[in-house]
């Protein structure tokens, strides 16, 4: 069975854009995934509401008062609150919807600040059992804060800050010299543990990044950089099963092959044959347009599968035509091959690469043996030429 994909959407908003920042040049695929990490560790995230809840109504139960009163109904409302927009997210992640980034984003700090409010509230109360509780708590959080957000360092920096900064006032305010090295420990802490989120972000970052070097690699071919048989396939059950915007209609696949290629490859050398079929892949890529799946499957094959709003034979008349137009080179003149094609569609009943690339392999010989440099559809009988030649019968 296969896994439910959850696409966590980027940031809108200057706010949280800022805040999820992780540095420059990092790719939008890290960068969402990067968001989508802190929608995880849901164990840290639940340990945090339990104890932060817990420490707030035990010691509202000690001060029944409107400060703790207000600490109590602060804590537990905004972690109801990130707690359902957390499940919500994750419901429209694996819908393909919109996650509602900001909203969570900007709850975070929201809940550091009700913590760093207890703590106040807490220490000017003169109730130092009160005070050593709710500092004790505030600390804990601060691991769970860095390793829950690294990926988002200055979320992490700020959220701290809110949480343990009132700890500095209150220090101040209570007039008790003894608490005034708070205002060295809370500083120290929040550059070292700000500093080691952005250490682990890095590494992170650079893990993805290698991680998806070598994806694109297993995916592409490495002399044209066309998608190769596996990234075609992996992109063509993506496509059917999230990429669909109408249910009705469907994309037709071209099988190409070149004809002549062989015999400039044999003549002139590999080298001028590499450079032809990066040059036939430039221009397949400038001829299929916007939202085709170009690859190539080895040798002087390609495949095309064009998006639905494209007319198939059109293309394919298109492709004939283009391709049989000279390829220049740098030293070696003009090089003109020809290409034939097959042509097959997906349909309700045939979604599966294999069948419909089988369909178009035997549409393709029927174009090879009908004189090449022409497409044929596995869906009906005639060959179609280009515009200035005649239709011909399979």
């Amino acid at each position: 069975m296969d896994q439910q994909i959850e696409s966590f959407t980027l940031p809108r908003g200057r706010a949280a854009t800022w805040l999820l920042h992780a540095g420059p040049d990092i790719p939008r695929a890290i960068r969402a995934a990067l968001v989508g990490s802190l929608f995880g560790t849901l164990p840290i995230f639940a340990g945090g509401v339990f104890n932060t809840i817990a420490v707030a109504w035990v010691l509202q139960r000690r001060h029944p008062s409107f400060a703790f009163d207000a600490w109590l109904a602060l804590e537990i409302a905004v972690c109801l609150a990130r707690l359902v927009v957390l499940i919500v997210a994750r419901r429209r992640a694996r819908a393909g919807k919109s996650t509602l980034t900001d909203t969570y984003v900007l709850l975070a700090p929201l809940w550091g600040a009700t913590v760093g409010y207890g703590a106040l509230v807490s220490v000017l109360s003169g109730d130092w059992v009160a005070a050593t509780l709710s500092f004790l708590s505030a600390a804990a959080m601060v691991g769970g804060i860095c390793f829950r957000n690294f990926a988002a360092p200055r979320l992490v920096a700020v959220m701290i800050f809110l949480s343990l900064g009132p700890c500095c006032i209150g220090a101040l305010l209570s007039g008790e010299p003894t608490l005034l090295l708070t205002l060295l420990q809370i500083p120290f802490y929040l550059f070292a543990m700000s500093a080691a989120a952005w250490r682990l972000n890095g590494m992170l970052v650079s893990t993805m990044k290698a991680e998806q070097e070598n994806d694109r690699r297993a995916r592409h071919d490495e002399l044209t950089g066309l998608l190769n048989r596996a990234g075609l396939f992996q992109a063509v059950r993506f496509r059917m099963r999230y990429g669909r915007a109408d249910e009705n209609a469907f994309d037709a696949l071209f099988y190409l092959d070149l004809d002549g290629f062989k015999a400039i490859n044999d003549a002139r050398g590999h080298e001028v044959g590499d450079t032809l079929l990066a040059l036939v892949a430039r221009r397949l890529r400038q001829l299929a347009g916007d939202g085709a799946l170009v690859a190539r499957l080895g040798g002087d094959e390609f495949v095309i599968v064009a998006p639905p709003h494209a007319d198939p034979f059109v293309l394919a008349d298109r492709l004939v035509i283009e391709l049989g137009k000279p390829f220049h080179t740098d030293g070696d003149g003009e090089l003109v091959i020809g290409a034939s094609i097959g042509v097959a569609m997906f349909d309700r009943n045939h979604t599966e690469l294999d069948g419909v690339l089988r369909d178009a392999d035997n549409a393709l010989y029927a174009a090879k043996r009908s004189g090449k440099s022409r497409w044929v559809a596995a869906s009906r009988t005639e060959a179609a030429l280009p515009a200035s030649d005649e239709t011909a019968v399979a």
